[in-house]
């Protein structure tokens, strides 16, 4: 490039740029306006194509008396899934379909859709040297529907259950009927399958419901004969004759022992009276007696008579002693009586006696007809379950039938879809747009025309400028150098990149750049054999992720490294772990799982990582004394065991590098000079000696008197 070093450092002259193109002005202008003119008249050559839409929608379009289910469904329509939308997108672009549009409309007598029927010469030719297949060996439905598809477009509208049928054509007219007829078609398929479905129903259900009647009648006629071989007669909807009547003999049965008790109670009572020489008078059967209540009457009026005459008369006097013989009269009458009602009330009891002892007797015999009968009712249940089993198969299939039968009649099933939106003539063509097609055009001439120009400035220098430094400022750097030299005690060791080439120096007085990229500090590593490297990262993530691809890049070469996750962030275990809730160091330092439990594989390269874990961080804390034993564990099975410590100092990775042959690595991408030195001088004032500068890339870093770049 003219002007500018090979070796120089070199920017591009935006300024310049647009100077280029504002002198060349006339230029663009001319090529845009030219552009346009062509994009305008070749819109303008080009035949108009007009455009128009009909919609379908898909819904459940079943009459309400069609079907006996549908109480539950009234006012609700069937859902469609996606699925089932797209399958009717395919229903409208099937070559049936179509084929009957095309018969309807009589397309094959259009030109437009058979431009083949009349070919030209080159045609022609074509065909006779056998370049092109002859398009007139197709049959006339075949080249209609090639031509038809490339001008018809049916899709669903988007989150809808709409269908949407465009067609473009010349004819505007053509344009609007085909959507229009292409519907009225699919509405009528779509019916015509549900008749056809009906009437296969109706046809397939005749002969079973005949073979059911017969099944019916057979099983009822089993039922009936095993009943009356069985004297199964049924007397209720869940008893048969001999339960009834066990049912009624234990009715009797207890009615007849509590009159018997109850009679047996009320002639012992009578007996304990007369025994006890208590008044009768008290006892209810003997005052309910007729007898007695007329002896009692009789009684009454002769005392009542003795009571009058003792007054006038004395008690030796005749007519007192023959009232007096007629009271002693009555009262052994009453007593006699009374005897006979209590011999009455022994028979009645002697005679329930009698009867219980019957009906224990009849009891026990219908017991053991009742059971015989249980075990006769269990075949008996078995036939009616079988007969009402096909009685209800039957009644299901007479339904169906019936329904099937009423719908198999024109408009008795309309199809599950109808038209929201009729297809209308276009007024305005929708191919080509020619306002928008000149404006793209000018656009893209103005573009490529500034693009043009642009190259050529840069391909021949003009809009280059040579840049005077990169990297640190010379006036920065080697002060910087100068109080890291002052204040750090350990030099940090440095290792040359090999095949890099060293810039020359395009100012006296600075120092040659050092490579601090990750493939020099791997380099280093392999080189130097290092089994156990600290990284630290000053500025938080970045430098982690530096230090996950410094674990790759050795991966890479076949070096058998493991990454231990010890940052607060755990950017390493986002990075490189499958999942952020993998067990790792924290539980491994808890105690809670095993070693081997730990070591997962990186996604993306062959390294290993020991995630940061789940546990407590505290609680891992306590054991961080096992942390020396975990990494020479480590090293035994692995080339290099890399620690990344996130942004720790010199004090937090004292725990952690204890060995004499520990690597520190100061993982600082986009980190500024001022935090590299500081950092570098805190691990020199805390003794370590080996500290390794990593910046991410190649670039230069900070110019450090003393010290190596690795």
């Amino acid at each position: 490039m003219s002007g500018v070093g090979g070796q120089q450092d070199v920017d591009i002259d935006l300024g310049g740029l647009f100077r280029a193109i504002w002198q060349r002005r006339a230029r663009v202008l001319l090529a845009t306006v030219g552009v346009a003119a062509l994009a305008f008249g070749a819109a303008k050559m080009v035949a108009p194509a007009y455009e128009s839409e009909a919609r379908v929608l898909i819904e459940s379009r079943e009459p309400e008396f069609s079907s006996p289910n549908q109480a539950s469904q009234t006012g609700s329509d069937r859902m469609f899934d996606e699925s089932g939308i797209a399958s009717q997108v395919q229903v409208l672009r099937s070559a049936d379909l179509i084929k009957q549009v095309a018969r309807n409309m009589k397309l094959h007598e259009l030109e437009e859709f058979d431009p083949s029927a009349q070919p030209s010469a080159v045609s022609d030719l074509l065909v006779m040297l056998g370049l092109r297949k002859n398009p007139l060996e197709l049959p006339p439905e075949e080249r209609i529907l090639k031509e038809f598809n490339t001008k018809l477009q049916v899709y669903q509208v988007e989150k809808s259950r709409v269908i949407a049928i465009a067609f473009s054509s010349k004819d505007p007219q053509l344009s609007a009927a085909i959507p229009n007829e292409m519907a009225k078609v699919y509405l009528s398929l779509q019916s015509g399958a549900k008749l056809d479905s009906n009437s296969e129903a109706s046809r397939w259900l005749e002969p079973e419901i005949a073979n059911l009647r017969e099944k019916v009648r057979e099983a009822e006629a089993k039922v009936a004969a095993y009943r009356a071989e069985s004297g199964l007669f049924p007397t209720g909807e869940t008893e048969n004759f001999a339960t009834r009547q066990l049912t009624d003999i234990s009715t009797e049965l207890a009615r007849v022992r509590a009159e018997r008790a109850n009679t047996a109670a009320r002639a012992e009572g009578v007996r304990a009276a007369l025994a006890d020489g208590r008044p009768v008078e008290t006892i209810t059967d003997i005052v309910g007696s007729p007898m007695i209540q007329r002896l009692k009457e009789s009684q009454a009026n002769l005392q009542a008579q003795i009571a009058d005459l003792s007054t006038s008369l004395l008690d030796g006097h005749p007519r007192l002693k023959g009232l007096k013989s007629q009271l002693e009269g009555i009262r052994e009458q009453i007593r006699a009586e009374t005897r006979k009602i209590l011999s009455s009330l022994d028979n009645e009891a002697k005679v329930g006696q009698l009867r219980e002892q019957q009906l224990l007797q009849q009891l026990n015999a219908l017991k053991a007809q009742s059971a015989q009968a249980g075990e006769e009712e269990v075949g008996l249940r078995a036939l009616e379950r079988e007969a009402a089993a096909q009685r209800q198969l039957l009644e299901t299939y007479l339904a169906r039938y019936r329904e099937a039968t009423s719908r198999t009649v024109a408009n008795a099933t309309p199809a599950d879809a109808r038209v929201i939106s009729n297809a209308v003539v276009p007024t305005v063509a929708s191919f080509p747009k020619v306002a928008p097609i000149t404006i793209v055009a000018a656009l893209a001439s103005f573009l490529i025309s500034c693009v043009v120009i642009m190259l050529g400035e840069l391909f021949s220098g003009r809009a280059l400028r040579p840049v005077s430094g990169s990297g640190l400022k010379p006036e920065t750097a080697l002060p910087a150098a100068a109080v890291l030299a002052d204040e750090a005690s350990a030099p940090v060791v440095a290792y040359e990149a090999p095949h890099e080439e060293v810039r020359e120096e395009q100012e006296p007085g600075i120092a040659a750049e050092h490579d601090f990229s990750i493939e020099s500090v791997a380099e280093h590593l392999i080189g130097n054999a290092i089994r156990v490297a600290v990284a630290v990262s000053p500025g938080g993530d970045e430098g982690s992720t530096a230090t996950v691809m410094l674990a790759r890049l050795l991966a890479e070469e076949e070096h058998k490294v493991v990454l231990i996750d010890l940052s607060g962030s755990a950017c390493p275990t986002r990075l490189m772990a499958q999942s952020p809730h993998l067990p790792g160091i924290t539980n491994l330092l808890s105690g809670e799982v095993a070693f081997a439990e730990t070591i997962h594989a990186d996604r993306f390269s062959g390294a290993h990582i020991i995630p940061q874990g789940d546990a407590d961080p505290h609680a891992a804390m306590r054991g961080i004394e096992r942390l020396q034993m975990i990494i020479d564990a480590l090293t035994n099975a692995y080339d290099l065991v890399l620690v990344e410590c996130g942004a720790a100092d010199s004090a937090a990775v004292a725990k952690v590098a204890r060995g004499e042959e520990v690597e520190i690595i100061v993982s600082a991408p986009s980190v500024s000079e001022e935090k590299i030195i500081e950092e570098l001088t805190s691990f020199g004032e805390a003794g370590y000696r080996d500290i390794v500068l990593m910046t991410g890339s190649g670039d230069s870093g900070p110019e450090l008197p003393d010290r190596r770049a690795a």
